[in-house]
């Protein structure tokens, strides 16, 4: 749970649809309050003018009786004695005068009170009145109480704050929608960078990025672009090595092989037989060593479709001698040929390296057998042997370079299975390693996935 606070608040995303949020919060806070107040005192207002209204209204032709005005909607009673209607219509005596008025329907209401607007209060309530003097013996008190103007002012200033308070809600999830579209293309370089294989240092494209952006895209393509150097001038140098370390270790081969015809002793020999296995592990060494920067050093290559039963074919040409030297069946499997999506090279140096390990590690009599097949998901290469196989803890490791199982006595240089996966890094395939007997746990299954389009049959 910490750790998800911890990324929450490191989210440009969301500290910035939060601080948005509180902002349009606030604003509307502010907004809602200044037209509730303002709604409120217009209706206030508007009611005040309204009693003035009906006050110009009043004929001082005649008398009427005292009565009482509903606003249209509210509960049908009897209007001469309920004081509590909406508006309430009261004469009022002039002092000194001759004719008398009718009932007052609010009792208590003085006489002399002044003309206009004002608020009284009357019987434990308070009403707002407006006092008019029609002639010298009468006068007309339009009133209202404040508790139902006030009702009505507040319903009135709530319908005019409701639209604001249905819409932010509305708002608050547009900000987060609209903050995450306009993070989406930077999000989806990212994805596109953490996608590359290891070998692609491409630069990143920043057309689609927002401008603050962009800077930071502009110092990661020139720390790429000084990786790339980096590598560059390593994998040069790897192959510079490799390439003078060949001429001298072939000299001191053919060295070998003279001082092999000469008289020498048992012991001497035997030295000689020591020295001549470690020529031949250096020489293995070097191949692997090219072939590997020669891998990597690559550019991409355009894909075409390659029948995989015609490169065993080639590979078996080039390593069934040393199979043979070991007495190990090799065999390629019954079925129909596969296309795969490869580079005819590549795919060559993937099998030979494939199969050399396997002829490495198996013993003698042992048996391997090569096979290809169409599954669900694509075309799988498989490759199986009868050596001692590879423990499950030890898979992760074998395809660093120069890694080899402890306790392995075979002359290699631990970058077969390395050259091997960087090839299908480029091809788009997967590796898989079992155990080719998994009750014993013996012998080793090495399958490569590659993915088939539509198009290839």
């Amino acid at each position: 749970m910490a750790g998800l606070q911890g990324k929450l608040r490191r989210s440009l995303q969301f500290r910035l649809s939060v601080w948005l949020s509180v902002v349009l919060l606030a604003f509307a806070l502010a907004t809602g309050v200044f037209a509730f107040v303002s709604a409120y005192q217009e209706a206030i207002e508007l009611q005040d003018e309204q009693l003035r209204q009906m006050a110009a209204l009043i004929n001082s032709g005649h008398l009427p009786v005292p009565r009482v005005e509903r606003r249209e909607g509210r509960a049908d009673h009897d209007a001469d004695s309920d004081p509590d209607a909406d508006v309430v219509v009261q004469f009022l005596r002039q002092p000194g005068a001759r004719v008398p008025v009718p009932a007052s329907v609010l009792p208590g209401l003085p006489a002399d009170l002044p003309d206009g607007i004002q608020t009284r209060g009357v019987g434990h309530k308070s009403w707002r009145l407006f006092v008019k003097t029609l002639d010298p013996d009468y006068r007309v008190a339009v009133c209202q109480q404040t508790a139902i103007r006030n009702e009505i002012a507040h319903d009135s200033a709530l319908r005019t704050v409701l639209p604001l308070l249905i819409l932010l809600p509305v708002l608050l999830v547009l900000v987060g929608d609209l903050t995450r579209k306009m993070l989406r293309p930077l999000k989806r370089a990212a994805l596109e960078l953490d996608q590359r294989p290891e070998h692609d240092l491409a630069a990143v494209v920043d057309t689609d990025l927002p401008t603050e952006v962009r800077p930071f895209v502009v110092a990661i393509n020139r720390l790429l672009l000084r990786v790339a150097e980096a590598v560059a001038m390593q994998q040069r140098f790897v192959a510079d090595a490799a390439h003078e370390l060949r001429s001298p270790l072939s000299a001191l081969s053919l060295q070998a092989e003279r001082l092999e015809a000469a008289d020498m002793p048992d012991q001497a020999r035997e030295r000689l037989v020591a020295l001549r296995k470690g020529i031949l592990r250096s020489r293995n060494l070097i191949d692997q060593l090219l072939s590997f920067v020669r891998v990597q050093a690559a550019p991409p290559s355009q894909l075409a479709p390659v029948p995989v039963r015609n490169v065993f074919r080639q590979v078996l040409e080039d390593l069934l001698p040393l199979a043979e030297a070991k007495n190990i069946d090799v065999g390629v499997e019954e079925g129909g040929d596969c296309l795969v999506l490869a580079q005819g090279a590549e795919l060559n140096i993937l099998v030979k390296n494939l199969l050399g390990n396997a002829i490495r590690y198996t013993p003698e009599g042992g048996r391997i057998d090569l096979s290809v097949r169409e599954a669900a998901t694509g075309v799988v290469l498989q490759v199986v042997d009868t050596g001692p196989g590879i423990p499950e803890e030890e898979r992760t490791r074998v395809f660093d370079p120069f890694y080899r199982v402890l306790g392995n006595a075979e002359v290699g240089s631990g970058l077969g299975l390395s050259i091997v996966r960087t090839i299908a890094n480029r091809m788009g395939a997967t590796i898989g390693l079992d155990y080719a007997d998994q009750p014993t746990r013996m012998g080793l299954r090495v399958q490569v996935c590659f993915s088939k389009p539509q198009n290839l049959a």
